[in-house]
């Protein structure tokens, strides 16, 4: 299988966008994969690696004030400035495979998959859409709990990658505590001052402070752009999810109903984290039966 190389993309504002591209030997597709809220591209595990090896091209892009993509000095990051930025990596990555693609999003990468769908251009940037543990009506509790953590430590940041693992397995006990920490490394940055600092800008998390404001903002945008989303959907929830339960999904297949829905097991917010095979099989087998464009 061809390795796979680092890539820049331009996002609406003129921003720098970088992406790892996992190249398919024969392709009959394309998917751009968009992580979570405070995530950056290497949060797929391995789904980006078996998406090529059955013949999708996968593109994991670090989205505007995440990872090495540019941080916006003026603080656009409301979900519409996201959405733009994905309408933006889609055309281009049409121009370039041939393929129009899919989203494949996650959280915060699933709201601007599902804006940018829902959208004028959408039909025609995007072949399907995959949200992974997010609808527009959330649990307001669970917004406050996600915030809450990001906020945490934002400022002050920590002394080691160590002491920062120590705060993911506080927030996520259900998870074994990582002996290799090189994966996390790569959500955080060093600073001058010799403390590591999750790899985001902090301007991103000001403007989501109040979380009962903010899951009302994105509720009701979110139902006006997923009853006017046209192409295939599938909505992937952790069954133990802290955002998502039954009502939420009822909400959204009801607004979209010729969306498919899997329900991971033993998978929390973070799914492609907590069950990253059984997600991967999901989204294999969704794409399996895509007519591709």
């Amino acid at each position: 299988m061809t390795a796979k190389h680092t890539a820049i993309f331009t996002g609406a504002q003129g921003n720098r966008l970088v992406a790892d591209i996992h190249p398919a030997d024969e392709p009959r597709g394309c998917v751009l994969l968009s992580h979570g809220g405070g995530q950056t591209r290497h949060s797929w595990g391995g789904t980006a690696r078996a998406l090529a090896k059955r013949g999708i091209t996968a593109v994991t892009i670090d989205q505007r004030g995440h990872g090495d993509s540019e941080w916006i000095k003026t603080g656009e990051y409301s979900f519409e400035w996201f959405a733009r930025d994905v309408l933006c990596v889609l055309k281009a990555l049409q121009e370039q495979t041939g393929f129009v693609p899919a989203v494949v999003g996650a959280s915060l990468g699933g709201l601007a998959g599902l804006f940018a769908g829902g959208s004028d251009q959408g039909p025609q940037a995007m072949s399907a859409l995959v949200l992974v543990d997010i609808t527009p009506k959330m649990r307001v509790d669970g917004v406050a709990r996600i915030i809450g953590f990001m906020q945490e430590h934002a400022e002050e940041g920590f002394a080691t990658v160590e002491e920062a693992a120590d705060a993911i397995s506080a927030y996520l006990p259900h998870r074994p505590r990582p002996t290799n920490l090189s994966g996390l490394s790569k959500n955080l940055r060093k600073g001058p001052d010799g403390r590591y600092r999750w790899h985001w800008d902090p301007n991103f998390i000001i403007t989501r402070e109040d979380p009962a404001k903010h899951a009302q903002d994105v509720e009701r945008k979110g139902f006006e752009a997923a009853a006017r989303l046209k192409m295939p959907v599938l909505l992937v929830r952790g069954r133990e999810s802290e955002l998502v339960g039954e009502d939420e999904v009822d909400a959204f297949v009801k607004a979209v109903p010729h969306a498919k829905f899997a329900d991971i097991a033993g998978a929390r917010h973070m799914v492609a984290g907590d069950k990253n095979d059984v997600f991967t099989d999901a989204l294999l087998n969704f794409f399996d039966e895509l007519t591709w464009r």
